[in-house]
């Protein structure tokens, strides 16, 4: 029997990620006003960071599993501002405060400086009715 290999591990799903939401941004900040698109580019973040979340959660687990704690540590700390940002910009999208989101993609942008974009490579399906989808779901109860 042959190996099985997964194609979609933690890390190349991290950098797609963090991909879409370099491009989420420099659009954001491109837009005049804040309009329905943008409402769902801004719920299109909560979704994304926390996938980044969920696969920095899974390389620890597995790192840990195999004994390299320290590294594990010190990955789990250079990804600790993820969940708390993800709330953050979802109580903002839930509450309407628009007015705070700015500040809150400021903060992001430093995180993805890395990131070239000399094409925008993502459609506007990646962010459509995500608006209405975070709104339907429970608020995150995280203590942040």
């Amino acid at each position: 029997m042959s190996r099985v290999i997964n194609l979609n591990n933690p890390t190349k799903i991290r950098n797609q990620n963090r991909r879409s939401i370099a491009e989420i941004l420099r659009r954001l900040s491109q837009k005049p006003e804040f309009d329905a698109e943008a409402q769902d580019m801004a719920a299109t973040l909560v979704f994304l960071l926390r996938e980044i979340d969920a696969g920095v959660k899974q390389s620890v687990e597995a790192w840990e599993k195999r004994g390299y704690w320290m590294k594990a540590e010190r990955f789990l700390r250079d990804w600790e501002w993820v969940p708390e940002t993800a709330v953050n910009i979802e109580d903002v999208v839930r509450n309407e405060a628009w007015d705070l989101l700015p500040e809150l993609l400021g903060d992001l942008f430093p995180r993805f400086a890395d990131i070239q974009l000399k094409t925008m490579t993502r459609k506007a399906d990646l962010w459509r009715g995500n608006y209405q989808r975070l709104l339907a779901e429970p608020p995150s109860d995280l203590p942040y």
